[in-house]
């Protein structure tokens, strides 16, 4: 009999609750139909922790992330609490998560689904045949640098302060993460940093270059960060992986994510030395459609797929997962942000409904 994985569950606020309920259905098929042996608890985070417990990562939602095999986000924040303590605005309970679960590698996939070509922005012959993943440093650079903060100075001025910077050993660990990729890939890997004014990047493409020399057969190429956003919207398809830092990743791999269409279409892991994930979509809590049946779940099931391909080795699920998402996408259903003339406009449950479908249709 396989060992049950333990998978915490997370959905937050905003649509948060909407897309992780589809997952879930799919979670739930994959049970019935294929004797996928996993169990879930669920646990508040975010605003709908602060709300209930007065803190957005409650010790109890840590000790179950911690305690799991697995977590599965759904998204967290919204107006509703921007006006609170930064410490305790339900973002940190994301800076918290990866902090303490040592979550230091985020992969972020941007593939263009062949059936959604039309819903990019750009040329289908720019864009046509995508299939990238952003490497992003996730526990360093400016999101925890120290010091930080607003103060006050003798005259009465306000001063805000980050202070970005990386230790070499965070900087080599996340290479070594991203040249393994490649060498599984097409062997590119492209390395973003801004080296030229910022030395915490001048070091960085220093160790990253050192870390490719055990890496003979992955091609290594360095680029600024303004000319690798630039390079994304001109020519997206000369990428194949990108390692960058935290700050650039979290601007780069938005500007990735509307290359195929949608954000609503991109998954993410974000993994410790040990393989331990934590997965979510990319996109944030769209409090603007939260509870209206609109959002996109897709992202969400997709990370489900990265979830069991990533951390629980499951490369077969893994593919089931993608294949019924794409075996939705050409029956023709779309939700809002991806729908183009020609195609059917379905709800989030719909569309939730429409995997489970292709999902049960590959048991049969």
């Amino acid at each position: 009999m396989p060992t049950t994985k333990k998978i915490a569950v997370l959905p937050g606020d905003g649509i948060g609750p909407e897309i992780v309920g589809e997952a879930l259905k799919v979670l739930d098929c994959l049970r019935q139909e294929f004797g996928v042996a996993v169990e879930i608890e669920e646990a508040l985070v975010g605003g709908a922790a602060y709300d209930a417990t007065g803190h957005p990562l409650p010790q109890e939602t840590l000790a179950l992330a911690k305690a799991a095999d697995a977590v599965l986000l759904g998204a967290v924040g919204g107006p509703k609490w921007e006006s609170l303590d930064y410490a305790l605005r339900p973002e940190r309970a994301l800076l918290g998560l990866r902090a303490e679960l040592n979550l230091f590698a985020n992969l972020r996939p941007a593939v263009l689904h062949p059936q959604l070509i039309q819903a990019s922005t750009l040329k289908p012959e720019v864009i046509e045949g995508l299939d990238l993943i952003i490497v992003r440093e996730l526990t360093g650079d400016v999101y925890f640098g120290k010091p930080r903060g607003i103060r006050t100075l003798e005259n009465g001025e306000r001063v805000g302060i980050n202070t970005m910077i990386y230790h070499e050993a965070e900087i080599r660990r996340i290479a070594h993460v991203a040249f393994k990729l490649a060498g599984q890939r097409k062997g590119k890997l492209c390395s973003v940093d801004k080296a030229n004014v910022l030395e915490s990047t001048e070091l960085w493409r220093q160790v990253v270059s050192e870390v490719g020399r055990d890496y003979p057969e992955v091609a290594l190429t360095h680029l600024y960060v303004d000319n690798a956003a630039m390079q994304l919207v001109r020519a997206p398809k000369q990428f194949d992986v990108i390692l960058t830092t935290n700050l650039f990743g979290d601007i780069l791999s938005d500007c990735a994510a509307m290359l195929t269409g949608s954000i609503g279409m991109l998954p993410s892991a974000s993994l410790n030395e040990s393989g331990k994930g934590m997965y979510e979509p990319i996109h944030g809590s769209a409090p603007d459609i939260a509870g209206q049946n609109l959002a996109n779940p897709l992202a969400t099931i997709l990370s489900l797929a990265m979830l069991f391909r990533y951390t629980l080795n499951d490369e077969a699920t893994a593919v089931r997962i993608e294949r019924a998402v794409d075996g939705a996408l050409n029956a023709g259903v779309r939700t809002a942000d991806i729908y183009s003339p020609g195609t059917r406009k379905v709800s989030t449950s719909e569309m939730g409904d429409r995997v489970v479908a292709q999902l049960r249709a590959q048991a049969a």
